[in-house]
């Protein structure tokens, strides 16, 4: 099932995502009724920081299973310390945070320190076996954050718009291990401190439950609009112009949430 102005503005979107250079690729899918739309939805886009949320979910689903506890602590030292997003880079001297606060600025603040700080917890083998287990397949977890080594290899992390929809949609129906851990995943989520595109034009008017990435040339958004019929929407675009994609991802995620108003 599908409203016409729902599909009317799908289909704006698609017009305006042909005119925008690059790789782009949207996954859309209707909670409610279940209508489900894409854009090279199946395909593969570097992952920037939206690798955080299949991280996100190995690291509270190894939690669920026993296998650590999310208050046990880890020590981040001076040598841990990476630049951009995140607070961890911030504190003088070495710092001991438990998991949970990590998974908190992972993906409340994007933490780039606490994600790697995670990933070597979890062994990197450890994470690609999680998010195998999670039925993800183009979605691939291949190096750490700022490993400029391996980028100048060609080794990249990548995310899959339909894979990702997936899961957020497990997340809402508390599918994914269990109603406690999906519930608690999407508290995280909804607490996200960067808003500037799903949320940018929308301001707040609807809650979300999202996950930002960016980098040069690179911008993606993916989550959970709480609209009357909520709804996912999975932004994907690399070697594009990041500010005209920017600005349809927040003009497009608007126009989707009022086609229902």
């Amino acid at each position: 099932m599908r409203n016409a102005k729902e599909l009317a503005a799908l289909e704006k979107i698609r017009a305006e995502m042909d005119t925008i250079r690059g790789h782009t690729g949207l996954y859309y899918k209707n909670l409610v009724t279940g209508f489900e739309w894409g854009v090279r939805a199946d395909e593969q886009y570097l992952a920037a920081s939206v690798i955080k949320l299949p991280l996100l979910l190995h690291v509270l689903s190894r939690a669920a299973r026993g296998e650590i506890s999310l208050s046990d602590r880890v020590t981040v030292t001076e040598g841990d310390k990476l630049p951009s997003c995140g607070a961890l880079s911030l504190f003088t001297g070495g710092v001991d945070v438990d998991i949970h606060t990590l998974c908190r600025l992972m993906i409340c603040l994007s933490d780039n320190t606490a994600t790697n700080k995670l990933i070597r917890h979890s062994t990197m083998e450890g994470a690609r076996t999680g998010f195998r287990a999670m039925g993800l397949v183009k979605t691939e977890l291949n190096r750490l954050l700022f490993d400029s080594v391996s980028s100048a290899k060609g080794v990249q992390n990548y995310i899959c718009p339909a894979e990702m929809g997936g899961l957020l949609e497990k997340l809402h129906r508390g599918e994914f291990v269990s109603p406690e851990v999906s519930g608690e995943a999407i508290a995280i989520l909804r607490r996200q401190q960067i808003n500037h595109k799903m949320n940018g034009k929308l301001c707040g008017e609807a809650k979300l439950a999202h996950k930002t990435g960016e980098d040069d040339e690179l911008s993606n958004d993916v989550g959970i609009v709480y609209a009357p019929q909520p709804f996912i929407l999975c932004w994907a675009g690399h070697d594009t112009d990041v500010y005209p994609w920017e600005d349809l991802i927040r003009r497009g995620t608007d126009a989707m949430y009022r086609a229902q108003l």
